[in-house]
């Protein structure tokens, strides 16, 4: 990884870049990145604080916020996303007080935003958003953006929103020449391969399938990053089918993703397989365990599951249609479908969800609902690898 970072920004000193945008990689105080000097560094950015690489950063969100508040350097001002608890972002202006660095929260009572609607361009979700901030303190910041149509959904893209807002306007203080027109641009124009990303009816056909179902991909694989992806879900798709497919590698914590997108809208079928990486499948975790997790975090959520078996290629198994719907005259809803990919994950796994999904549905083609394949970047990947063919 170091050599790969210096080769990066050696990349970026002969291209002689205006402005590199350089993320931490694990943690932050030790990683590689870090060796960014003061006098090179307009301003640091803390997100959020989550409990990934729990292990290799001590243990414990304090001592991952110590990690990642390692980034701040002598006298240059810190923006810190959030919201974060009490005892987490004490200790992040901790360390910009002995830095004596300026901190700029996004999530100060002086700034507003809310989203007004979900519309939608060309068959594509968006959220129309306000930003409005009059922070004073530490840096004085004020912008009013109204009707702001964010391609990324959810409130944690709202949160991300502002807090690149409020990076752009402490660049402006520091003498930067930022408009408040290019920031709404750059908010706009903003997309996230992999992350709440809907395919187009064009690239939905490219991958075989006929355009009646939505079709939404996301590397999700932690607890907070299956919250917001469920958030996603319940915002676009709040009452039609859903289909998951999820694929994780083995060191992924498995229950508490299960339990979070099943606390949320409820999906009709979940199907999981095995994700490739680096080559293989050594790295992932088998199908037919996750489907035992899932189904284990399903009867923890009261939702009763009919297993449906193996499924090969893109051939919806022969479920009993009884199965499917609800009974007459019942408030019970009908059994969540949970299977497994006979083979590691292709699309062809997409094509036996719709088709799943349209059985559910009775068979109509009116509402093809949605179908959401997550649980890895390497899912991501191997569907984007597709459309590039």
């Amino acid at each position: 990884m170091q050599v790969f970072t210096a080769l990066s920004f050696l990349l970026f000193s002969r291209e002689n870049v205006d402005v590199a945008i350089v993320e931490a990689g694990l943690g932050g105080a030790r990683d590689a990145t870090n060796v960014i000097r003061n006098s090179e560094l307009a301003a640091a950015v803390i997100t959020t604080v989550g409990k990934e690489h729990l292990a290799a950063l001590g243990g414990s969100l304090q001592s991952i916020a110590v990690a990642k508040s390692g980034i701040i350097k002598e006298g240059r001002p810190v923006v810190i996303g959030g919201p974060f608890s009490t005892d987490i972002e004490q200790i992040i202006r901790d360390r910009a007080f002995l830095t004596q660095s300026p901190v700029i929260s996004a999530c100060d009572t002086a700034i507003r935003s809310i989203t007004r609607c979900i519309g939608r361009d060309y068959a594509k979700p968006y959220q129309s958003c306000d930003i409005v901030m009059k922070i004073s303190g530490d840096m004085p910041l004020s912008v009013e953006l109204h009707d702001v149509k964010l391609q990324l959904l959810g409130d944690h893209q709202r949160q991300n929103a502002v807090t690149a807002s409020c990076t752009a306007l402490c660049l402006r203080e520091l003498g930067w020449n930022v408009s408040n027109a290019s920031i709404r641009a750059g908010l706009e124009k903003t997309q996230l391969p992999g992350r709440s990303q809907f395919l187009t009816q064009d690239e939905a056909s490219v991958l075989g399938l006929d355009g009646a179902s939505t079709i939404l991909i996301d590397g999700a694989h932690t607890e907070a990053s299956a919250k917001a992806l469920s958030d996603v879900i319940k915002t676009v798709e709040p009452e039609g089918p859903v289909a998951l497919i999820v694929g994780m590698a083995s060191d992924k914590e498995h229950l508490a993703f299960a339990a979070q997108i099943l606390s949320g809208r409820r999906p009709d079928v979940v199907l999981l397989t095995e994700t490739g990486i680096a080559g293989g499948t050594a790295r992932s975790m088998p199908a037919s365990s996750l489907r035992d997790i899932w189904t284990g975090a399903a009867l923890g959520h009261g939702i009763e599951c009919a297993d449906i078996g193996a499924i090969a290629g893109d051939e919806a198994p022969n479920v009993n249609i009884d199965h499917l719907t609800p009974t007459a005259g019942t408030d019970k809803p009908a059994p969540m479908l949970i299977g497994c990919g006979a083979a590691p994950f292709s699309c062809d796994l997409m094509k036996a969800a719709s088709r799943l999904l349209r059985r559910a549905d009775g068979g109509g083609a009116a509402r093809g609902g949605l179908i959401c394949v997550t649980g890895s970047m390497h899912m991501v990947a191997a569907v984007l690898q597709q459309l590039e063919q």
